[in-house]
C-alpha cells in the first residue's frame, strides 16, 4: 500500500515547498545496531529484533507498510543525523543500559546537550497510566533537571500512547483497603506531582505522540511549549468518570480554550484532535506522525543553543505572576478529589462506573 502523504499545513506552515521522497531503511538498521551493542542482548523479547525486510517503525511506535516517506527538500538533510532517534519501546531497552537510568523504574531519564529528555516508559500500569509511585519518579527527575547544567527538559513517551491518566485499577485496589488513608494519600502525590509542573523554572517542551488523557492532558498548559502528533489527541472526562478536575484544569481550560469548549471538555468528555487543540491554543504545532521525533529533536536542540540565562528569565517573566495561582488551584482541587475519595458515596459511584466499564469490556 502506498504511504499516504502529509497534506498541505499539517505543521502550521507553508504546504508548498517542493517534495522528494527517500528511503528509511537505514533507521531501523541503526536501531538493530543499537540494542545488539549492550550485555543481555540474547535475553530481549524478540518482537524488538529489527531485520531489514521488517517494516520500519515510526516515531510512536507504528509499523509503515513501504518504509518510505517524504520530506520537504529543506529539512531532508538536517534529518539524516536525527532518524534514528525514536520515541519507541526499542528506546527502553538501549537507553536503561546506563548506570544513571537504573534508579528509575517507570520513565527514562537521558542527559543530552544542553537538555534533559523525560520519557514516561511505565513497566508496572497499562499506557503510561499515572500511579503515586511513577509522579513521584517524575518528581525526582524534575528536581534533579531543575539543579542540572541543562538548558530546558523535554517530556515525551515511549510507546504509542502519552499518558493515559491516572491508573484507575489502582485507584481501586488502594481505596477499597484503607479508604481514607489512601485518599490522602494519592490526593496529595497528584498535588507534589502538578506543583513539581509549576514550580520548574526551566522550559518544558512536551512531545505529544498519541493519546494524552485526563491528567496526562491536564498538565499540559502547566508547561511552555507542546507539539503533537498528527496521530495525538486530547480528553479529559473527569465528570464522566466520576471525578473531578485534576492538573489545575478547572482554571488552564477555560483560559486557553475558552469557558464553553473546556465545559465541554471536563464535564461531557469531549474529544480533541491534535488539529483542534493546536487550533485553540492547547497545541504549539502538528506534525506529520511519519517524522515526528525527528521534527521535535530538531527544534529542541536550536532552542537548547540559547543561553540558559536568557531561557529561565524568559519563562520567569511569563509565569510568575501565574504561579500562585496555580498553586491555590491545584490544592483545592487535590482537596476536592481527597473528599470526594474519602465519602462512601463518591467512592461508591467510581466504584460503579469502572465495573460497569469492566463488563462493557
Amino acid at each position: 500500500m502506498p504511504l499516504k502523504k502529509p497534506h498541505n499545513g499539517l505543521q502550521n506552515g507553508d504546504g508548498s515547498h517542493e517534495k522528494d521522497s527517500r528511503h528509511f531503511g537505514n533507521g531501523s538498521q541503526q536501531q538493530n545496531t543499537d540494542l545488539n551493542d549492550h550485555e543481555g542482548e540474547q535475553n530481549l523479547p524478540s518482537v524488538l529484533e529489527v531485520s531489514n525486510d521488517s517494516p520500519v517503525v515510526n516515531g510512536i511506535g507504528s509499523s509503515l507498510a513501504n518504509g518510505s516517506l517524504n520530506l520537504h527538500s529543506t529539512v531532508k538533510r538536517k534529518l539524516d543525523g536525527e532518524k534514528d532517534y525514536v520515541f519507541d519501546k526499542r528506546l527502553r531497552y538501549s537507553v536503561r543500559q546506563n548506570e544513571s537510568n537504573c534508579r528509575f523504574r517507570d520513565i527514562v531519564v537521558r542527559k543530552e546537550d544542553g537538555f534533559t529528555h523525560i520519557l514516561l516508559s511505565s513497566q508496572t500500569s497499562d499506557n503510561n497510566a499515572l500511579t503515586p509511585e511513577i509522579m513521584k519518579e517524575v518528581r525526582r527527575a524534575l528536581c534533579n533537571a531543575s539543579a542540572d547544567d541543562s538548558k530546558l527538559l523535554l517530556l515525551s513517551a515511549v510507546g504509542s500512547v502519552f499518558c493515559s491518566g491516572l491508573d484507575y485499577s489502582y485507584l481501586i485496589g488502594r481505596l477499597s483497603n484503607d479508604r481514607r488513608k489512601e485518599s490522602t494519600r494519592i490526593a496529595e502525590a497528584i498535588r507534589d506531582f502538578v506543583k513539581a509542573f509549576i514550580q520548574f523554572k526551566k522550559p518544558i517542551v512536551v512531545a505529544i505522540n498519541g493519546p494524552a488523557l485526563g491528567l496526562g492532558a491536564s498538565i499540559l498548559p502547566l508547561c511552555d511549549i507542546v507539539w503533537a502528533s498528527e496521530k495525538a489527541w486530547f480528553q479529559t472526562p473527569y465528570a464522566t468518570i466520576r471525578l473531578t478536575p485534576a492538573g489545575c484544569s478547572s482554571y488552564t481550560f477555560p483560559q486557553i480554550l475558552g469557558v464553553a469548549l473546556a465545559n465541554e471538555m471536563l464535564f461531557c468528555g469531549r474529544k480533541l484532535t491534535a488539529q483542534e487543540a493546536c487550533s485553540r491554543g492547547l497545541v504549539s504545532q502538528v506534525f506529520w506522525p511519519t517524522t515526528f521525533s525527528q521534527e521535535v529533536m530538531l527544534r529542541v536542540k536550536e532552542m537548547a543553543s540559547c543561553s540558559a540565562v536568557v531561557l529561565e528569565e524568559s519563562k520567569c517573566l511569563v509565569r510568575s505572576f501565574l504561579k500562585s495561582g496555580l498553586e491555590d488551584v491545584n490544592e483545592k482541587e487535590c482537596q476536592m478529589l481527597k473528599q470526594l475519595w474519602s465519602s462512601s458515596k463518591g467512592l461508591d459511584s467510581l466504584f460503579s462506573y469502572l465495573q460497569d466499564k469492566i463488563y462493557e469490556v
